[in-house]
């Protein structure tokens, strides 16, 4: 189970003092948001690999390459306020690390990520988590609740990726709607492609619980919650979990409006979607 501060570390846009802990080799590869998250996983860990980056897209890159024979086995990090363990760090040939930049705490602090996998068109790649394919979804809505809603949903992949999805909302206009209908979409373009592995990063918790928690007593109280009336996006959970059959799918929640950028992306397409005409 990827831990959210290890997710929040993939999904953090360059901000002024921010940097993506990444690690190839270690006890758990790939993106961190912290060196002390980072140090955990190359600490004493054999021809341990890592490195620091300023953006996302250079650290899950560093991820995914195989290092060739003539590298170090051990990459420097950069990092700010170094602590004292820091420098005790070995490469396999037993040397320490002689010269850590001093502007940011480094250290190995990435979960491994395949950035280089694709499908059917070899220029549109994939993000990967282990050997599961990243996705970020989202859905807004403006007026939500009143009469003149108008509704979008959007689904980022990556940048430039010709997945990347923008639509308006059919149906009923609701904010709620709107996120549980973009993880859908997600999920059948996934299938298309015959992807049966997926973590999909989203801000909607209501989405995340419904779907993993609420949705089994929903069904074993006839589609009524525990407070009384009925569930109101019924419809849409019962197409969203008919969907996740024969699929492996890790839900991950992310704050939203926070400057994550495959958040960010996504929500940008969702507004885009709701400006278009009613399907």
């Amino acid at each position: 189970m990827w831990r959210l501060s290890s997710l929040i570390a993939v999904l953090s846009v360059g901000m002024k003092g921010r940097f993506y802990y990444a690690v190839r080799k270690g006890r758990s590869p790939g993106v961190y948001a912290t060196w002390d998250e980072c140090k955990e996983q190359v600490d004493k860990f054999p021809c341990a690999s890592f490195k620091k980056f300023a953006t996302e897209e250079d650290a899950w890159s560093f991820v995914g390459t195989v290092a060739s024979s003539s590298q170090s086995a051990l990459t420097e990090c950069r990092g700010q306020s170094k602590s004292a363990d820091e420098s005790k760090l070995q490469n396999c040939s037993g040397e320490k690390r002689s010269h850590i930049s001093s502007d940011a705490d480094d250290e190995p602090c990435t979960k491994r990520l395949r950035s280089t996998k694709s499908f059917s068109d070899p220029e549109q790649k994939f993000t990967y988590m282990g050997d599961a394919v990243v996705v970020y979804t989202d859905g807004c809505c403006s007026g939500n609740g009143q009469s003149r809603a108008r509704a979008g949903i959007g689904v980022y992949w990556g940048f430039g990726h010709s997945l990347n999805l923008s639509e308006r909302l059919s149906g009923r206009q609701t904010n709620q709607r709107a996120e549980i209908v973009a993880a859908c979409r997600a999920i059948e373009q996934a299938k298309e492609l015959n992807i049966e592995k997926l973590v999909i990063f989203t801000d909607s918790m209501f989405t995340i619980n419904g779907i993993t928690k609420w949705i089994k007593s929903w069904k074993i109280n006839g589609w009524k919650p525990s407070a009384g009336g009925s569930v109101t996006n019924k419809e849409d959970f019962e197409r969203l979990e008919e969907l996740t059959t024969g699929m492996n799918i890790e839900w991950m929640h992310v704050p939203g409006h926070a400057g994550f950028t495959g958040n960010e992306a996504a929500d940008n397409l969702a507004k885009d979607g709701a400006s278009k005409p009613p399907c």
